[in-house]
């Protein structure tokens, strides 16, 4: 270092250089955890402590020479003679690193490492000093500056490194794996597999690397390949230290006894040239350490953590004269290690301090050690102080050193020149949702970046912009790197955009171009869609549950048989399941389960979905076997020939998806007892195989039905809990199959994987050269190659890849109460099974047991850490299906991914990606299942429905009647008119946000429920005059009663303080689905909101709304007050609405707009009517003016002879 310049007043300094840097003790400190150590009585200064006087240093004997304070109190938790420079490195267990200069243990740095982590290892390079903790591994200078800081996995145990040449180091632990990584490049390099876990110390010589393990082991490995050469089971319990010098190694540690593990004092010896063990070396200390000593001899240092050292030799015996003693300030030694020089022994214990023996009185650390850098004095003190606040003050008083060399700030000009980074790109979700004032584009923040940074990339990454510039513009597949996800677009969580229309403006057929039914994510516990449309597709189970009626207020069949009726009126519009999962959150099963999901559950995907859905699968047939049970068998399933489909005390359910066991437990005692029971659905048993053998689905699948397991159970013959083998044998077999995968852990998932690779190799091997490097040819272009229409050709590779399940599989009853199960050729028929096959397919299976079942739907979780995971479905849609949407006759497979519907290829339904596409639900159907069963729907819903029927608020009277229900002879026919108006009340409220034009997004919309539904006559003498007003019963919590628009007050729904006529839902529903099935036409304003809340799906040409008639394309709604007003000169809605009201005056103005249209007649005069009636409005603000006297409907006559009655 050059002093030049510097003043000469510096000199005085020389002699106190190290003095000044000696550590100051806390005052919060104990001093007497100092013990033996003097304190300085003028101050808190800890000096070194010196040997006493008397004490001689004998050359070639180890005796203390110094002890030091590292850190007061906190335990040493390693110690390392720097391979460089005179110095000795300390490690604590709070994180805290301290290095000592020389024999006098001056300190020289002291920084902290780690702020929780104790340091495992300390290892010294040229330019500094690498410490390893329990997940990281940090490089700093000498004097305490970071040079890298390598964060390892937060799994991590890390306990030992190596390092193996100037740049590679090894990083072992209690993990089943050792790191290698390049100190250079500070990257990892490789992952060496470990056979047996814990590496926690490793040693390297010219032909090995050694490691050794908790277990006790200490394996040899090769150098270059990491292989395993030889390994030496040291001890029973574990180990505690080895060391290799020569052609010897030489281990200690515990063993295993009955009470415990205990210091075995026999320390094992191997010759490393002929790979055994020699003879034991017994010794009179409990060995916690040990390191060879090569000097003159091959010495072995040997030490107990209570402070006691014995040296000899390892092929020789210990003698105990050899034994001299570490006095710790701490009660135990936690650290131990020798010098390059083998002239220095260092040991630290539990109470911070570290003792120096050497064997002369001024040793060296190292053979060749440079010279150590120290930092200069401080100059603060000697300096005069510097008022900053005075500007005449000249700062050539603050003491500059004199010097030629170049400063730091003097940059040359190649530095100097402006280089502007390229800015990153915008977030191309920004770009898609912004709107432009002018010049100036606002969007709302998506919140993918912190605010106000911009982080900028480097030139080598700039290609990776390019790929940002295609993002789709729908909300599937939005996300901050699309490149880099491996989830399929269409297989992505799918979410409805609001906006201030609603869901009008939403294009659902960007989703789905076909005409089957989505259904609607966003209401809660919507999770089971996808199991619903599963079993809308089973045609036998569709017909069942829509002939299905009972008087249960909360059915689950009843509901589900609802929504199935709206799938089937649907073309191609979403439906959504509000009902049926109201009425599911009510049952207490259904919450008892855990299947009843939180909000915030459900929105951050904490439930585990694949669990869930099994869960649900199993739940929801068991609810509907129970709900069927209770109903006669309908006449729609009676068999083809007469007879009945089951017995009295079964359900249909049962009979479709029932499968009749026998359980049979076997006790050792020779006792066996058999009980019958069936199930619903069965879940598969993975085999316990590490081989990679392999299992055919239907192998697997046999093992799950056939159940054989040992546990257990109470036998009365020996009249206790006795192990038992039971075992599970087929009685009958289900109509439809259905299967619990239970993927659910990394074990399962591993399985899949290796039979879908070993399926793969097998099938290529099997196909040869007759794979299709493409996919499979259309059916036009099999015709123009001259294939026959019902001929496949050979899969392609791709859709190989993945498929571990079969399409088909043949199940046969055996004589013996066996069950033979195999995988069927797809498309194949039972020809094998001889002439009874003659009689038909059903007569076949009576008379061979044989039957062949068909993988009909698929459902698999979609893991996706950026939505939570979501579920999906594949689904084959049969003949009927597709005859009565489409008018066609075929069948295809489809992905049901809620409203997104797409038609895929049979080979994606048997695809699973293990790494985000895990099967959960697999539905298999016996062959020509439909032609069983007579599949006639009969609607259960009667005109009984709509007669009077009593309220279920107990304070109700006659005097408060606002109807008159309708007579027998006032039964609507086809194309009556029906006023109709539904009042709502809140059970969510809508989650928005303002986005930074000032514009409101709607995230999640309020959830409402319908509180008050009104129907009037639309023709006849009391055309006007309401046949319905229910209002809702609702056991769910109302969060707003919006009583200013809907008229609704706090009470009106409890049945035990209402005044009005309140109903069930379900009583309310079934009287509009007959006015529905019936034919009626309902004439109201806005009904497209209050069918959609109401959970109803009508024709278009049975809704005449008056919102539309009175409406010019792309101008605003007109809200019923205005209409009123200005054709009708009525003012309603004064104070609040009244839905008796508003449907009236709904049937007034479409009356009015068949005179003004002259009925439909002269669409270009009433068009004429519309803009008088829009330059109105915008004249008066859309707003009614004042009336100087309330007068409405309700008032007039005709409502008057409706009190009467």
């Amino acid at each position: 270092m050059n002093f030049e310049g510097l003043d000469p007043g510096l000199a005085e300094y020389a002699p106190a250089l190290h003095s000044a840097l000696d550590p100051v003790l806390d005052a919060h400190l104990n001093p007497s955890l100092l013990q033996n150590v003097e304190l300085d009585p003028e101050g808190v200064t800890l000096e070194a402590l010196p040997v006493q006087e008397s004490v001689h240093i004998m050359e070639g004997v180890y005796s203390e020479l110094h002890s030091v304070v590292a850190e007061v109190g906190v335990p040493v938790s390693v110690s390392h003679f720097d391979l460089h420079e005179e110095m000795l490195w300390v490690g604590s267990h709070g994180g805290h690193a301290t290095s000592f200069f020389g024999p006098a243990l001056e300190r020289y740095s002291s920084f902290q490492v780690n702020g929780s982590d104790d340091i495992r290892q300390i290892q010294s390079l040229e330019n500094g000093i690498l410490f390893l903790t329990k997940n990281n591994l940090k490089y700093m200078a000498r004097g305490g500056l970071i040079i890298f800081d390598y964060l390892l996995d937060e799994s991590e145990d890390m306990h030992s490194l190596l390092l193996t040449d100037s740049s590679t180091l090894l990083v072992g632990g209690l993990q089943n794996h050792i790191l290698e990584i390049d100190l250079t490049t500070v990257q990892e390099t490789q992952k060496y597999a470990v056979e047996i876990p814990g590496v926690t110390i490793m040693r390297q010589t010219n032909r090995f690397f050694f490691c050794g393990h908790t277990s006790g082991k200490v394996s040899l490995r090769d150098l270059r390949s990491f292989k395993v050469e030889h390994e030496f089971d040291a001890f029973s319990g574990s180990l505690s230290d080895f060391d290799v010098h020569g052609n010897l190694l030489a281990a200690c540690g515990f063993s295993s006894r009955l009470t415990g593990l205990a210091c075995d004092r026999f320390l094992k010896v191997y010759d490393l040239r002929m790979m055994r063990a020699i003879t034991p070396l017994q010794v009179h200390v409990d060995p916690a350490f040990l390191r060879f000593i090569p000097t003159y001899t091959s010495r072995l240092a040997i030490i107990s953590q209570s402070g006691q050292c014995q040296f000899c030799e390892p092929t020789g015996l210990a003698n105990p004269a050899d034994i001299f003693h570490v006095n710790p300030v701490g009660p135990l030694l936690m650290t131990f290690d020798v010098s390059a020089s083998k002239q220095a022994l260092a040991f630290g214990d539990s109470e911070g301090c570290v003792h120096l023996w050497t064997d002369s009185p001024e040793p060296s650390f190292n053979p060749y050690s440079r010279e150590t850098e120290f930092a200069l004095p401080c100059l603060v003190d000697s300096l005069p102080p510097l008022d900053w606040s005075q500007d005449l003050l000249p700062l050539s008083l603050i003491p500059v050193p004199l010097t030629t060399d170049t400063l730091l700030s003097d940059w040359p000009a190649a530095n100097s020149v402006p280089a502007p980074r390229r800015a990153p790109p915008v977030d191309a979700e920004i770009l898609r949702t912004m709107k432009k004032v002018g010049f100036i584009g606002y969007a709302p923040n998506p919140r993918t970046r912190l605010r106000n940074q911009i982080p900028y990339r480097l030139k080598e990454l700039d290609s990776e912009f390019d790929s940002f510039s295609q993002v789709t513009e729908s909300p599937i597949g939005r996300e901050e790197e699309p490149h880099l996800h491996m989830v399929s677009k269409k297989y992505r969580k799918v979410t409805i955009k609001y906006s201030k229309l609603g869901l009008e403006d939403f294009d659902f057929k960007h989703y789905n171009k076909t005409l089957f039914a989505g259904l609607e994510p966003h209401i809660p516990n919507a999770y089971c869609n996808c199991m619903i449309q599963v079993l809308y597709f089973l045609e036998p189970v569709r017909c069942l549950i829509q002939n299905h009626l009972c008087q249960k207020e909360f059915c689950l069949a009843c509901e589900l048989g609802f929504l199935f009726h709206m799938l089937d009126l649907s073309r191609g519009d979403p439906c959504q399941g509000s009902n049926f999962l109201r009425a599911f959150r009510t049952i207490p099963e259904a919450s008892a389960l855990g299947l009843i999901l939180a909000d915030s559950d459900e929105a951050s995907g904490k439930g585990n979905l694949a669990r869930l859905i099994q869960r649900w699968n199993r739940f929801i047939l068991t609810q509907l076997h129970q709900d069927m049970q209770e109903l006669e068998v309908p006449q729609a399933y009676r068999g083809a020939g007469g007879s009945s489909f089951c017995s009295s005390g079964d359900s249909v359910i049962g009979q479709l998806f029932s499968c009749e066991m026998e359980n049979c437990s076997l006790c050792r005692c020779g006792s066996e007892t058999v009980r019958a029971s069936s199930t619903l659905l069965f879940t598969l048993s993975y085999p316990e195989d590490k081989t990679g053998k392999n299992y055919d689905f239907a192998q697997v699948l046999k093992r799950s039905i056939c159940l054989e397991q040992n546990t257990q159970a109470w036998c009365d013959n020996c009249e206790k809990y006795q192990p038992t083998i039971q075992t599970r044998n087929i009685r009958h077999l289900p109509d439809i199959l259905v299967i619990n995968c239970e993927v659910n852990s990394s074990k399962e998932a591993d399985f899949w994987r290796m039979q879908a690779e070993v399926a793969f190799k097998m099938a290529i091997k099997k196909h040869g050269g007759e794979i299709a490097k493409n996919k499979e040819f259309s059916l036009a272009d099999r015709k123009e190659l001259g294939s026959p229409e019902g001929v496949l050709l050979c899969p392609s590779v791709e859709e190989l890849k993945n498929v571990w399940l079969p399409f088909s599989i043949r199940m046969k009853m055996t004589k013996n109460k066996g069950l033979d199960v195999c995988n069927w050729p797809d498309g194949d028929e039972l020809s094998s099974l001889g002439p009874p096959l003659q009689w038909g397919p059903a007569k076949a299976e009576e008379e061979h047991g044989v039957y062949v079942y068909d993988l009909m739907a698929t459902v698999v979780h979609i893991l996706d850490s950026r939505t939570g995971g979501s579920l999906v479905a594949h689904i084959k849609v049969g003949e009927t299906y597709h005859q009565r949407k489409e008018g066609v006759t075929h069948q295809q497979w489809y992905l049901f991914n809620d409203f997104l519907i797409e038609p895929i290829d049979k080979y994606e339904a048997v695809q699973f990606d293990m790494n985000w596409k895990v099967p959960a639900i697999l539905y298999y159907i016996k062959r020509n299942l439909n032609s069983r069963y007579n599949l006639n729907i009969k609607n259960p819903i009667e005109a009984s429905v709509l007669l009077a029927e009593a309220s279920l608020a107990r304070k109700q009277r006659k005097t408060h009647t606002t109807f008159i229900p309708l007579m027998l002879n006032e039964m609507p026919q086809v194309g009556d008119l029906v006023g109709l108006d539904a009042e709502f009340v809140t059970l969510n409220e809508e989650e928005a946000e303002l986005r930074s034009d000032g514009t409101k997004s709607t995230i999640k919309p309020s959830q409402m429920s319908v509180a008050r539904i009104t129907c009037v006559r639309g023709q006849g003498p009391n055309e006007g005059i309401p046949f319905i007003d229910d209002y809702i019963s609702t056991q769910e919590q109302v969060v707003d009663y919006l009583t200013q628009y809907s008229g609704i007050k706090p009470g009106d729904l409890d049945a035990k303080i209402s005044s009005k006529h309140l109903t069930t839902l379900k009583s309310t529903y079934l009287k509009l689905r007959f006015l529905i099935d019936i034919g009626v036409k309902f004439v109201g304003h806005g009904l497209q909101k209050d069918f959609r809340v109401i959970n109803l799906m009508v024709p278009k040409d049975q809704v005449l709304d008056t919102v539309y008639l009175f409406h010019m394309p792309r101008k605003r709604m007109i809200s019923l007050r205005f209409l009123a007003w200005y054709f009708l000169d009525l003012k309603i809605q004064g104070e609040t609405h009244d839905s008796i009201e508003d449907a009236r005056t709904a049937l007034q103005l479409y009356r009015k707009y068949l005179e003004l249209s002259k009925n439909g007649t002269e669409p270009e005069s009433f068009h004429k009517v519309l803009k008088c009636l829009y330059e109105k409005g915008r004249k008066m603000d859309w707003k009614v003016p004042e009336p100087e006297s309330q007068t409405s409907p309700k008032n007039a006559a005709v409502f008057s002879s409706v009190l009467a009655l």
